[in-house]
């Protein structure tokens, strides 16, 4: 019951943080305020509800050293995906056509930093955070990474092989971030800065959807398993493989730090009989 109290609290902000941000698509400054405004919404209901039902401090979302890991998370994506672009590049699958739009790159961080934090409060937060305690950190690195990547399929121009990528290279990566740090903001950070690189600056097209222009006039081509088509570099072989990367790394942290959980075992049930003749 805690995970669908939690689920279904965070999941009314974002829903009615995303239909807010739809009806002022045309404006970048109230896309960018309502972005934001549904962000820090968003955590606010995630540590209210998590104090409701758990009965204990939602120390994954601490403000202590908040900042920190947001900032080594950006960095972590930003640096992720231009290096995923510029080897696509490499090979004749990307070219800068000119400047985009600054208006454009500014409606895009509102709305990038609202679906990394809810995002990442929904499936690392809630569902990887709850299943893990049944079935431990790789199990529910698995099962929450295919749940993410399904639910990319309703995008525009998503296909089978663009939500394979997206569970393989986002949903376990993010979910490794987690468990290495045991926080959401290292992961929100990383998400935050994978996306809008993707779309804010390089101006590509993110998980299949299209939106304001970004900084630059981006346009990819070429065979979709390098390039990604019309799903966006997240279809690329490239993201594919730094995805897998950092999953081993974080994992490998993780173990180090002590942080895996393994699934838990069923009790033995007691015999009756057997306690009785005792």
């Amino acid at each position: 019951m805690r995970l669908l109290k939690q689920f279904g609290a965070v999941a009314a902000v974002a829903l009615a943080g995303s239909l807010a941000v739809g009806a002022v698509r045309g404006n970048p400054f109230l896309t960018l305020g309502l972005g934001l405004a549904t962000a820090v919404l968003a955590l606010l209901t995630y540590a209210w509800v998590v104090r409701r039902t758990e009965r204990r401090a939602p120390v994954e979302v601490a403000g202590k050293g908040a900042g920190a890991a947001v900032g080594r998370g950006l960095l972590i994506g930003v640096g992720m995906f231009a290096a995923v672009i510029a080897n696509i590049a490499l090979l004749g699958g990307y070219r800068i056509d000119g400047m985009g739009s600054a208006a454009g790159a500014l409606a895009l961080l509102g709305f990038m930093a609202a679906a990394a934090v809810t995002e990442e409060l929904i499936f690392r937060g809630i569902l990887f955070r709850i299943v893990e305690e049944r079935i431990g950190t790789w199990g529910s690195l698995v099962l929450t990474g295919l749940l993410f990547g399904l639910a990319h399929l309703f995008n525009a121009h998503a296909t089978l092989w663009g939500a394979i990528a997206i569970a393989v290279e986002a949903g376990g990566m993010l979910a490794a971030a987690y468990a290495a740090t045991r926080t959401l903001w290292l992961p929100i950070g990383l998400h935050f800065g994978w996306n809008f690189a993707q779309a804010g600056v390089f101006g590509t097209t993110a998980s299949g959807r299209t939106g304001p222009e970004g900084l630059l006039d981006g346009v990819l081509s070429g065979p979709t398993l390098l390039s990604g088509g019309e799903f966006g570099p997240e279809a690329s072989l490239y993201a594919v493989l730094a995805g897998v990367v950092l999953t081993i790394v974080f994992m490998w942290l993780a173990r180090r730090r002590g942080h895996l959980v393994p699934r838990r075992r069923r009790t033995a049930r007691t015999d009756p009989t057997a306690t009785l003749a005792q």
